[in-house]
C-alpha cells in the first residue's frame, strides 16, 4: 500500500473522471467506427496544406512565451524551457479542415490541455476560452472543447520540431473540430465567463464548428 497522500478532488478532477468513462472528446480512429472517421463533404490528403493569415510571424524559441490568464486560479507566464519542464504526452489524431481536407493519423508531441488547466485552475464561472496567435488571430472554444481528451498544446509533429508554416514553435490541436480552431503561433490562452468570437467567426464561420455536423459556416 503506498504512503503517497490522495491528492484533494476537485471540480476539474471530478470531470476529467467523468470525460475517462465516458471517453468524451474522443475523435477519429480512436472513437469512431472506420466507415465514420472521414465527416462529410471531406477529402483525404496525404500532405498538410498550408493556410493562414498570410503572413508567418519570426517567432524563436528563444522569444516564444506563452501567457494564460483571465477566469484563473493560477495565471501562468511560460518560457520555452518551462513550458518544456511540463508533463509531456504523445498524441495520434486526424485533422479536419473547412476548406475540405482531412489527414489521418498525425503524431504530436506537447502538453496536453487537461495538464494546462490542472497548472492554471480555472474559476468555476469560467465556460469559454479565446486563443492568440502572434499574427494577431484569435478564434473562440467553449472550455468543454478546449479540454478534450486529446487536445494538445503542440510543439512538434512526427518526431521533428513542429514547422513554423504550419504553426512553430507551437500551436493549438484540437482534432474535434474544424482545424480553423487550432490557433497556430500559440501566444496566450484567455479563460472567460463569457464567450468572445474571433477572427473567422465574426467573418461568417460558424462558432463551433463540429466537421460530422458540416458546420462549416454561421446561421446568421
Amino acid at each position: 500500500m503506498s504512503d503517497q497522500p490522495e491528492p484533494p478532488e476537485s471540480k476539474l478532477t471530478r470531470s476529467k473522471q467523468r470525460w475517462a468513462a465516458e471517453g468524451k472528446f474522443l475523435t477519429g480512429r480512436h472513437a469512431r467506427p472506420d466507415e465514420q472517421r472521414l465527416p462529410p463533404g471531406q477529402h483525404l490528403t496525404q500532405d498538410w496544406p498550408v493556410l493562414d493569415l498570410g503572413t508567418t510571424p519570426p517567432i524563436s524559441r528563444e522569444r516564444w512565451r506563452l501567457d494564460v490568464y483571465g477566469a484563473v486560479a493560477q495565471p501562468l507566464f511560460w518560457d520555452w524551457a518551462q513550458f518544456m519542464a511540463q508533463p509531456q504526452s504523445d498524441f495520434v489524431s486526424d485533422i479536419h479542415c473547412v476548406t475540405t481536407w482531412s489527414r489521418y493519423d498525425n503524431r504530436w508531441q506537447g502538453v496536453a490541455t487537461r495538464d494546462l488547466l490542472e497548472a492554471c485552475q480555472p474559476h468555476d464561472q469560467a465556460r469559454h476560452v479565446v486563443l492568440r496567435s502572434y499574427d494577431g488571430y484569435t478564434t473562440n472554444l467553449a472550455l468543454d472543447d478546449f479540454a478534450a481528451a486529446d487536445a494538445l498544446i503542440v510543439h512538434a509533429w512526427s518526431g521533428e520540431p513542429l514547422e513554423p508554416e504550419h504553426g512553430g514553435p507551437v500551436r493549438l490541436v484540437v482534432p474535434h473540430l474544424y482545424f480553423w480552431k487550432s490557433a497556430k503561433w500559440l501566444q496566450a490562452v484567455e479563460f472567460r465567463d463569457d464567450d468572445a468570437p474571433g477572427f473567422w467567426e465574426v467573418r461568417g464561420y460558424h462558432n463551433r464548428g463540429d466537421p460530422w455536423q458540416e458546420q462549416r459556416y454561421s446561421d446568421d
